[in-house]
């Protein structure tokens, strides 16, 4: 009997053991092949990393005072299984969208996930989120991220700086460093230096479930972003305003330089524009408007527009004839208007009287006797040789070059060669008689304010330069970006002091052309320019520096549809010289006339 109760009790408890078994592995299968959910719930309870921002380096002025830093803005964010009952009308209104308008944005939401967060609205500033953020509270699944974005606190040199806004596809897939949604440097400076800029990211870890929801703190694997570097321009921010000051409402551009360094001390490009404007929910609509306006404010006139150089190049042909040996200083040419056309009453004139003059047929000489060499009999390719020629002396002061490329969008501009002419005319149809405008720095010459800055630094620097450069210091290093680059012209210094002391005739004689840039107790150095411009009002053009001995500053200044270089550009240029060298400005009534000027 005991066997047969033990056998069955056995059989019993092996049953339910059995049964048990089935329903568990029932149950087991039923969850793990049956129910989705518990199998998305059991994938995603994973480690999830957040990324933490780094603060991005703050920009500069020479002598510290902040240019650009970093500022609060706001991102709306929507989790859509959080959104139950929205009230899409009530929200509608307190974005000030159209109701179509935000249903597309919620649907674009839910399309993305439903459990996770995506951007309702982008940028929000701080007066925008102030407005809306107490009202939050009545639309469950929004919330508000705080992220930070560029602010120009001194509003000025926004061509320069350029802008920061978000990373593009292209971004993400040539750099691995950017996920969607950051934010870098698209343009300028921000662009140039976005390594030394954006910083390290750090990390903080969490586990989370299907959900997204955030089940537990991995606080042992975080790990602490790193600031990116602050950068320390080469701009003075008083000289830098006041420049902009004087060409509002004007068309062109001021580039200022120190000679000895070649660092820049000023740049604008004008019509200018707040870079402030171009973040925030309306960037959009403000690009677009600066994108299609007809005087192209997004365009950087100072690095990349192109004029003929005017008059001004007149110094350049004397110094490369004076270093060949084809003229001196007392050469004396007869001023023959049946050639070239000319103005004034001077009838011949030396080196220094023809700068003063701003004489055609002199330079149109000096340049024939540069060119023509008798280097081949046939007097066509002997032009063709000696242009060439011509063509290197030139590039030897920066012409036809970026500069040393330190100023990001820097063009070239143009220095024609025998090739360049051979293009247009065929090889052997051209000669001197056809090119010599180019001697008056006019025809298919093209060079840009920035090349003609520098050559008031060459000159100035009595044949030398440094590439110009905006950057003093990155992340504190204290080395200078640029300053160690070097170039000589190969023009003997002796030949430079009478091409200065036309200079100072221009501003000083009664009868110069830029007397209204000249100021007590100064002694500046200048050379006016009236460029032509295809049919349409002369472009005013001057460069300058100061003072004679020991120059301190060296300018260009462009004032498109102006007329003659000493009606607008040379007194801007005073101007900016008597700020920069005296802190002060006593020719009121010359501020007065540059201010009320408008040429839009």
């Amino acid at each position: 009997m005991r066997n047969s109760d033990l056998k069955r009790r056995s059989l019993v408890v092996s049953g339910i053991i059995i049964v048990i078994a089935c329903i568990f592995i029932s149950k087991l299968t039923h969850l793990q092949l049956i129910s989705s959910e518990w199998s998305n719930y059991a994938g995603r309870l994973t480690e999830d990393r957040e990324s933490l921002d780094p603060v991005r380096g703050q920009f500069l002025d020479r002598n510290g005072e902040l240019l650009v830093t970093n500022i609060a803005s706001y991102d709306l964010l929507i989790t859509p299984r959080k959104a139950t009952n929205l009230d899409t009308l009530a929200l509608a209104e307190l974005l000030s969208w159209d109701l179509e308008r935000l249903v597309e944005q919620l649907d674009k939401a839910s399309s993305y996930s439903r459990y996770v967060a995506s951007v309702l609205v982008k940028q929000l500033n701080y007066k925008e989120y102030a407005a809306i953020s107490k009202e939050l509270y009545r639309f469950p699944g929004i919330k508000a991220r705080t992220r930070s974005i560029r602010s120009n606190v001194a509003g000025v040199a926004g061509h320069l700086i350029g802008e920061y806004r978000e990373a593009d596809k292209d971004d993400l897939m040539k750099d691995k460093f950017y996920n969607l949604g950051d934010y870098k440097g698209k343009s300028g400076l921000e662009s140039r230096h976005e390594e030394e800029l954006r910083g390290i990211p750090g990390a903080r870890y969490h586990i989370v479930d299907v959900r997204n929801n955030k089940r537990e703190v991995l606080a042992d694997l975080d790990t602490m972003p790193v600031s990116g570097s602050d950068i320390t321009l080469t701009i003075d921010l008083d000289l830098q305003r006041f420049a902009e000051k004087l060409m509002e409402g004007k068309r062109g551009s001021v580039v200022a330089i120190e000679p000895n360094t070649g660092e820049v001390l000023a740049i604008v490009s004008s019509p200018f524009y707040n870079a402030d404007d171009l973040t925030g929910s309306r960037r959009g609509e403000v690009y677009d408007s600066l994108r299609t306006h007809p005087h192209k404010p997004l365009y950087n006139r100072a690095l990349r527009g192109t004029y003929r150089p005017g008059s001004i190049f007149k110094m350049l042909q004397g110094l490369i004839a004076l270093d060949e040996g084809l003229i001196y200083p007392y050469s004396v040419i007869e001023c023959n208007r049946e050639i070239i056309g000319c103005h004034g009453a001077h009838t011949a004139d030396n080196l220094t009287q023809a700068i003063t003059h701003s004489c055609n047929p002199y330079f149109r000489e000096v340049m024939r006797r540069v060119v023509l060499r008798g280097k081949n009999e046939n007097h066509l390719i002997d032009a063709s040789i000696g242009l060439d020629y011509w063509s290197s002396r030139i590039e030897d002061f920066g012409f036809g070059t970026d500069l040393g490329g330190n100023l990001t969008g820097a063009r070239k501009g143009q220095i024609p060669t025998s090739e360049y002419y051979d293009s247009i005319y065929g090889k052997t149809h051209w000669g001197y008689s056809t090119i010599y405008s180019i001697s008056i720095g006019e025809g298919e010459l093209l060079t840009t304010p920035l090349q003609m800055a520098n050559l008031a630094c060459v000159i100035a620097n009595r044949g030398t330069y440094r590439e110009p450069h905006a950057i003093r210091d990155i992340g504190g290093t204290g080395k200078p970006v640029g300053e160690d680059d070097l170039h000589n012209t190969s023009v003997d210094p002796k030949h430079f002091e009478p091409v200065i002391d036309a200079m100072q005739r221009v501003i000083e004689d009664e009868s110069g052309t830029a007397r209204r840039a000249m100021v007590e107790g100064l002694t500046i150095c200048g050379k006016t320019g009236t460029v032509q411009n295809n049919g349409d009002l002369d472009h005013s053009a001057f460069m300058a520096f100061a003072p004679r001995e020991n120059p301190q500053i060296a300018l260009s200044v462009y004032v498109e549809y102006s007329g003659h270089g000493g009606t607008w550009a040379a007194p801007i240029a005073g101007l900016l010289i008597e700020q920069y060298l005296t802190d002060t400005v006593k020719y009121k009534h010359r501020l007065n006339r540059v201010l009320e000027f408008d040429v839009e």
